[in-house]
């Protein structure tokens, strides 16, 4: 904003007040151009986080010893301390498509997909407790009040539309995860960089449709908040407030357009699983997600699983990914195909995440499920900048730990960052006297993954 000079009279301290504005709105208005660091393979990340922890072991890390050595004990620490002997994966596993991947019977629509991605059987992760792990999955932090990934690239690169927000969450119909809307916080980071949750059934948006014509309320609110603002330069918060209700007032038109799924032909309902009760929420979660994206959304992050009703098979393996694989293998699987036939995937980042892995041995004497395992689990990735149809990290027989290239979380988030053009070590903010990164002091850019 500029500063008013034709009050000669004002104060030295009202001068630098206004002067400060400025210079905050500048940096807020910035986030429309900003740059990366250097070319970027992919323009946008699609993130598909399946909470509670998918085994690897039981969808695409084969483990033939496994098979060999079920029902034999094998002694090692697990959360609960209720470890029991080995147990086998109840499902079976085939290579797939002409690469050869292996996937297991459990995702068989998932398996028609499998040379469109890239996986990775190595990944570590600190925690075997949800809510830091889920946290760590997010921001690169086992603690809360941290940015996460997605608003960091939205405070990096800002937005590619001026009508819907750059960062937006597709929380799981049934609950929020662990740790609610701070899994998308903009932490520290200024406020326009925080994540937009939509919900994928009803209105979207809580109270962003009005019966009435709310202009002139709009612009006397807008007046208000930038006269207020004007006394307190440099305040993130206010300065979002005052873009959110900017933002608001486009989203009224453009929200209504982006959310009409009923406009999607019948073929494309059907091939996502509209149709069916345990795959018609997620199908509309990946249908709304490939619509924001060709709007330019820059970060849409999708949950499969609450807290309370997810991945998390302590108790009984098969019923519990059973039923979690019905709800999310049929719709994924179509939005890959989906997003390769519109030109999409050439530029768009897919992630297939969870927060950690399950034990290879079973939860208790007798049991038939597994426990939390952070030591060794499985992410994969698809589209923009990675090679298809390859695997990436070697597991020991059982799974239990990396034998070959273990990838941290830093690994994973630098990787990420390195294909949307950003140097995970330049992309910095300082905060409470410390140059914050999104990887924290650690992170290496997985090379051999990149195409």
């Amino acid at each position: 904003m500029p500063v008013n000079l034709s009050n000669l009279n004002s104060s030295r301290r009202q001068l630098l007040l206004n002067a400060g504005f400025g210079f905050g709105w500048l940096a807020t208005s910035s986030l429309a151009n900003a740059q990366p660091h250097f070319a970027p393979k992919a323009k946008r990340i699609l993130q598909l986080f399946t909470l509670g922890g998918m085994s690897h072991m039981d969808t695409f890390d084969y483990k033939p010893e496994l098979d060999k050595r079920d029902g034999k004990p094998f002694d090692m620490p697990t959360f609960f301390g209720q470890a029991g002997n080995l147990y086998a994966s109840p499902w079976k596993f085939q290579k797939r498509g002409q690469s050869g991947l292996y996937v297991s019977d459990l995702l068989p629509h998932l398996a028609t997909q499998a040379d469109k991605l890239t996986v990775i059987r190595s990944m570590v992760a600190k925690s075997a407790n949800h809510m830091p792990a889920v946290a760590q999955m997010n921001t690169g932090f086992i603690l809360s009040g941290f940015p996460s990934a997605g608003a960091w690239i939205t405070y990096a690169l800002g937005t590619e539309n001026q009508n819907l927000p750059a960062f937006v969450v597709l929380p799981d119909h049934r609950n929020y995860p662990w740790g609610g809307s701070l899994q998308w916080s903009n932490g520290f980071l200024p406020a326009t960089a925080q994540g937009t949750a939509f919900k994928s059934t009803g209105d979207p948006v809580p109270d962003l449709t009005s019966p009435f014509d709310q202009t002139k309320a709009r612009q006397f609110a807008n007046t208000l908040n930038r006269s207020y603002a004007e006394q307190h330069a440099g305040d993130t918060d206010l300065e979002a407030r005052v873009r959110s209700y900017e933002l608001a007032a486009q989203m009224q038109l453009s929200v209504p357009d982006a959310v009409s799924l009923e406009s999607e032909s019948e073929a494309t309902k059907q091939a996502y699983g509209f149709d069916k009760p345990e795959t018609s929420h997620m199908a509309r979660r990946c249908v709304l997600a490939r619509r924001l994206i060709e709007r330019g959304v820059r970060f849409v992050q999708v949950y499969h699983g609450a807290s309370g009703t997810d991945w998390d098979a302590h108790g009984d393996l098969l019923g519990n990914h059973n039923r979690m694989a019905r709800e999310y293998d049929q719709p994924v699987a179509a939005l890959l195909k989906d997003l390769d036939e519109r030109g999409l995937l050439k530029d768009t980042l897919v992630m297939g995440i969870t927060e950690f892995g399950r034990t290879p041995v079973a939860q208790g004497a007798g049991k038939k499920g597994r426990d939390h395992h952070p030591n060794c689990f499985t992410c994969w990735l698809a589209g923009a900048g990675v090679k298809p149809g390859t695997a990436y990290g070697v597991s020991d027989e059982l799974g239990y730990q990396p034998a070959e290239n273990p990838v941290t979380v830093y690994d994973f988030h630098a990787t990420a960052l390195h294909l949307l053009g950003l140097d995970h070590q330049k992309l910095t903010y300082y905060h409470n006297g410390v140059r914050r990164r999104l990887t924290d002091v650690h992170g290496h850019v997985v090379h051999p993954i990149l195409s």
